[in-house]
Parts: C-alpha cells; structure tokens; sequence
C-alpha cells in the first residue's frame, strides 16, 4: 500500500527539480504509450512466430508518441514521451521475454515417446499464469543495473543514445552530453582540454548541428504524419490483399520447381523490407549471406548426399532440420565468444580490490572522484526497499505460479529458483554485453542456461526449455529496460516514472500477449506454413541433444567447422569494435548468419531490399532529414502490417477464407487449402 500511495503522490506532485516545470508521469503519457505498445505487441508476436527477430521499437515509439502528441491542446513534454517509450517498450517486448515466440511453440512440439512428455499446450488462464511468473523479475532487476552501467561506467548503449538525441532534436533541446569514460580504470576523459584545442571549429561545427537539427525536426513536424499515414495504409493493404490472394506473399520468383521443392519463393512484405531499414545494411547482409550459405549451398548438398532423405522443409528428416543444427553451432559460439571481453573484464574489475589488498588510498582506481555521481535526487529515484521486495517477490510468486502451470512433473520448484538467480546473473553479463556493442546476446545466453539444467536435471527437457526460458526472460527484459533508462538518464527523465511505465506496460501486455497468442493458435497451425517459430526448433533440438539424442549424419563437422569460423570471426569483430575500427561493421554477424539459416529465403530477401535502401538513404540524405523520415517510413510498414494482421486474424476465426488460390500451385499459400 505504501508504494501504490507514494506512486499517485509522485503522479499528483510531480516532486523533483526538473519534474516541477515538465511533467512526466502522467494519464496521457501512460495510456498513449500503452497504445503504442499494444500495437507493437501484436506486430512482434506476429513477426516472432514468423522469422524468430522481434523489435524494440524504442526510437520508433518515441517518434509515434511524438507526432500523437503534436495534435492534443497541451504537447508532450520531452520527459512524457520518454514514458511514452518506455511504457510501450515495456508492452510490445513481452512476446519475446515470456517465450511465446520460442518457449512455449517448442513446448507444443514435444513428443512422450522420444521426449518423455507429452506436447504441452497451455489454456489461456496457464499462459497468463506463466508470463506472471517471468514479467516482472526484469523490472525490478533494472535499478541496480542501473546504477553500474548508467551511472559507474557510463556504458554507451547506442539505440538508447540514439533516441535521447531523437527526442532532444524534437523538442529543440541542446544535445544530450554523451561524454563516455575509458572503462579501463574509468578514467575520465579530460573534456576541458579538447575544448581549447577546438574551440573555433566548435563554433561552425554547432551552427551547422543546430541548421541539420531545425532540419530534421522539420521533416518530422511537416511531413511525419503524411509518411507515416501512407507508409502504415500501403502496408496494410498489401496485408489484407496478400490474405484473399494468398500468392501475393509466395511469389515463385525463381519458378515454381524452386519454390515447391526448395523453398526458393519470395515474400514481398513492406513490414519485412521495414524491419531491414531498422536493422540496417550490415545486419541484413550478413542475414542474407547465412541464408545463401545455408539454403543455396548447404540444403541440397545434405539432400543430394543423402543425409537429409525427406522433404526439404521438414525439420526432422529434412534438409531444413539438417541445417538447423549448423545454425545453432554459430549462435552458441558467436554469441558466447562476444560475451567472454566482457565477462572477464567484469572479474578483472571485481578482483580489483583483492590484487591490490584494498589499498585504495595507493590508487586512483576506486577514487570517489573518478566515479561520476547520481544526478538524481531520491525523491525521483527507485527506493531499494522497492528493489529488495520487488525481486524477493518477484521470484517467489514466480516460483509458485511456474509450478502450478506446469507442475512436479515438469519441473522442480528448487529448479525453477536456480533459474531465477542464474537469471539474474546472466542479465549482468548480457546488459554490459548491449551496453557496449547493442546486441543483447539473449539466444547464447539462453543456450547457457539449457546447458546448465542439462547438467543439473539431466533427462528432463520440459524443465530444461522452461527454466532456460526462466533465465532468458530476465536478461531480455532487463535489456529491452536499459535501453530505455540510458535515454532517460540523457534527457533527465525520472528513474522512477520509467519504472513505473515499466510496471504497468508489463502488467498489461501480460493480457494483451497471452489473449493474441490465444487467438493466433485458434487460427493457425503453430508452427505451421504461415508462422513456422523457427525458434521453436532451436530450442527444442538442443534441449534433445542435451538428453542423448543424436545429430544427423554428417552435421556434427559441419557444425564443428561453422562454429569455429563464427568464433573466430566474433572474436575479430569483438577485437575491432573495441579499438573503433571501420572493420567491426563489415564482419559478419553470427547471430544475424544463423538467422538466415533458420528462416526460408523469403524472409531474408525482403529485409536486404529494406537494409540496401537504409544504406542509400543514410550515405546520400542524412544530412538534409532523409534519415529521420526513413524511419518514419520503416514504422509505418511495420505497424501496418502488424495492425491489419489483427484483422487477418478476426476473418480466420470467423471463419472468412481466401477469395482466390490463382497461382498456388507450388502449396506453399497460407491459407489454401493445399497448405492446410
């Protein structure tokens, strides 16, 4: 009862030096970011089940917020549409945090006699229960993160940057002081001296920063709703049109013989060229590269050679789940060979004290005044009785709740704790990991926690994807949250209004996620021709390595030599981002590789169309707003997709089918009849 009177004292009063002329926590902020986050909720669930890559959508969030908040009598202030952010951030994630892009499909997919469980389906009111159980342990893990990533080593974390400068060139506030310290020894970097030596090319550098900023926020203002209307309608209706003819999205561009018998069809989705300019050229390109290596080369070599007898889309016996299996020898070591820079540094600092046998006045190391100091007042901080309680709480109603769901059986209430704190611990590595390099390394983390209960529970898979699902949950959640906290602390936005948005954008889309999941397995197979989960598989094929099954034949070297490759790579990439190196760019990325593999070609096309035009847009018109409005344009598609796909799914469950199968000859429709 405390926390509830001291949250409507906080929203009455709006205490602390800042919150007293700009309002932040308030109705408007909170509902329209739970709006935004609803929309993005269904967009990423409906996209998570399709390739297995969801969104943020932070920058994207704050842009919606922003141009909504120019038509109400009183405009946002710059602090209210960071809540906006963080509320919808807080709803749109959980798709991904409670696992019903990837847990629970790979839950459905089990089978008693090779698994020792049947496939597990959970009802409505269990799934509710379960994403209780997950939701929450993040949040309340934020605010001490916070204060040692934030605040102690004022980590970059690029996208939350990215946004704090999105919002202060809106609202026309000076830019945010993004001065990073060396993390080596955090020694400062000496600002004072860079200033003289600068001081007349500062001058001409600020004029030319404020004309590009009066610039970009021109385009938002003016054009921002024209290219968001018509980027959202033309997507939407491609939707919508692709769901009576269902070729429009399986378009046999390479022939139907390519497309029948090896998935060589093309989707043109404005939403998947839309989440190509969101994760840009590099990232796309490094997608489509897996994707070739592994459906153009590696897919009819295991069919041709007979290691992969049966179908190519079959994940069993098929060439499909034969390159599965290569693709995930490249996340675990791509994704584990990245995170070792930071773990160890992380040891080296924390022994720090002991090598030095606490001798703190004989170095500089832990001088208080090497250490920046919080630069908020605690009226506006999370009180540490509220962290304390909140994640005591958190774990164990979330105990109790994953062993009513899912029972002795499914696993033990003591192996469900020990997912909660390797969670915990797992979230530190991997929020330093995005802090740094703007990955969250989730699905390599994800594979260490399988990689743990195997050993600890051996022979129960079912406890094995739920208590790695467990530790997943809150590495990305409190990832997914630090994003949003960097952009506050930039934009002096309160903690606790953030945390607050935080609580209630979880809380909700714990609802919204479980009721959309609902309607989506009513109306589709899942996984199925029209949302395959491809993440599903990855989960369940490793959790039945771990119990003693066996890999096809002939994937073992071929998962030996990918993972080596994608080690070496990581750590070259590792090695170049630290030094600022152009060459970081332009190494493959082995998750982004590995997602090519999971997903047929049409995935990938599409999103290397939208990565080219990011690439084109940010080298020729960055500088005159073009940047600003491809984002715009990128949000329009996805959401509009993601919205009508709603409607999509209304038709379905009331049982309105196709107008016309013209075309389908290759099977691959979803939603014919010869695809069902």
């Amino acid at each position: 009862m405390f926390a509830v009177r001291e949250w409507f004292r906080f929203l009455k009063t709006r205490e602390g030096p800042i919150s007293r002329a700009q309002p932040e926590f308030t109705l408007t902020a909170v509902l329209l970011g739970l709006a935004i986050g609803c929309l993005i909720c269904f967009t990423n669930l409906s996209l998570g089940l399709q390739s297995g890559w969801i969104s943020m959508m932070s920058i994207q969030s704050a842009l919606i917020g922003f141009l909504i908040s120019r038509m109400l009598p009183t405009p946002l202030t710059p602090q209210e549409i960071i809540v906006v952010q963080t509320t919808a951030v807080a709803t749109g994630t959980m798709p991904l945090a409670a696992g019903f892009v990837g847990i629970l499909p790979a839950l459905t997919l089990l089978n008693e006699d090779r698994d020792g469980s049947p496939p597990i389906r959970l009802t409505w009111l269990a799934a509710v229960g379960w994403s209780c159980s997950v939701a929450f342990f993040g949040v309340f893990l934020s605010p001490p993160i916070r204060k040692q990533v934030i605040i102690e080593e004022q980590l970059p974390f690029p996208s939350g940057t990215a946004t704090a400068h999105l919002i202060s060139v809106l609202h026309q506030l000076p830019p945010p002081d993004t001065t990073v310290r060396r993390r080596n020894g955090y020694r400062q970097i000496d600002q004072e001296e860079e200033d003289t030596r600068t001081e007349a090319a500062t001058t001409d550098v600020v004029v030319e920063g404020d004309a590009n900023d009066a610039t970009e926020r021109d385009v938002i203002e003016h054009e921002g709703w024209h290219d968001l209307i018509w980027s959202f309608a033309g997507s939407g209706a491609l939707t919508l049109s692709a769901y009576f003819f269902p070729v429009l999205f399986t378009i046999p561009l390479f022939g139907s013989y390519l497309a029948k018998e090896w998935l060589w069809f093309f989707t043109p989705s404005l939403s998947y060229i839309g989440q190509g300019i969101i994760m840009g050229f590099p990232t796309t390109l490094s997608m489509n590269l897996g994707m070739f290596a592994g459906w153009a080369i590696l897919s009819p070599f295991s069919k041709l050679s007979g290691w992969a007898p049966g179908p190519v889309g079959d994940m069993s016996s098929g060439a499909r789940g034969w390159i599965l299996w290569v693709s995930l020898g490249i996340l675990c070591a791509d994704s584990l060979v990245s995170l070792l820079p930071v773990a160890f540094e992380y040891i080296a600092e924390a022994l720090q004290p002991w090598r030095q046998g606490y001798s703190v006045t004989s170095t500089n190391a832990f001088d208080s005044s090497k250490h920046p100091h919080e630069t908020e007042t605690e009226d506006r901080l999370v009180p540490t009785q509220w962290v304390v309680v909140g994640l005591l709480l958190s774990v164990v109603v979330g105990t109790v709740l994953v062993w009513i769901v899912f029972g002795d059986e499914g696993i033990k209430p003591w192996a469900t704790l020990l997912g909660f704190i390797l969670g915990g611990m797992l979230s530190i590595i991997g929020v330093r990991a995005l802090g740094e390099t703007d990955l969250n390394p989730v699905s390599g983390l994800g594979k260490i926690s399988q990689l743990f209960f195997a050993w600890i529970q051996p022979g129960n898979i079912v406890a094995n994807i739920i208590a790695g699902g467990v530790a997943e949950a809150g590495a990305q959640q409190a990832g997914d949250l630090m994003q949003d906290l960097k952009t506050g602390h930039l934009c002096r936005a309160s903690p606790r209004a953030q945390f607050y948005g935080q609580l209630i954008g979880s809380s909700v889309s714990i609802i919204v996620t479980t009721t959309a999941n609902t309607l989506y397995n009513r109306a589709y197979a899942i996984p199925g021709p029209s949302f395959p989960a491809p993440t599903a598989y990855v989960w369940l094929s490793l959790a039945r390595l771990l119990r003693g099954g066996q890999l096809p034949e002939n994937s073992a070297s071929f998962m030996a030599a990918f993972s080596l490759l994608f080690a070496l790579l990581s750590a070259l990439k590792t090695y170049s981002a630290k030094r600022s190196s152009w060459v970081a760019a332009w190494i493959p990325s082995g998750v982004a590789f590995a997602i090519g593999f999971l997903n047929t070609p049409s995935f990938s096309i599409a999103r290397l169309i939208g990565g080219v035009a990011e690439y084109v847009y940010r080298t020729r018109f960055a500088k005159s707003g073009g940047d600003i409005r491809l984002i715009v344009i990128a949000s329009g598609f996805v959401l509009g997709e993601g919205v009508v796909s709603i409607v999509s799914l209304v038709l379905r469950t009331v049982g309105v089918g196709v107008v016309s199968c013209f075309g389908c000859g290759h099977g691959l429709c979803g939603g014919c009849p010869s695809t069902l």
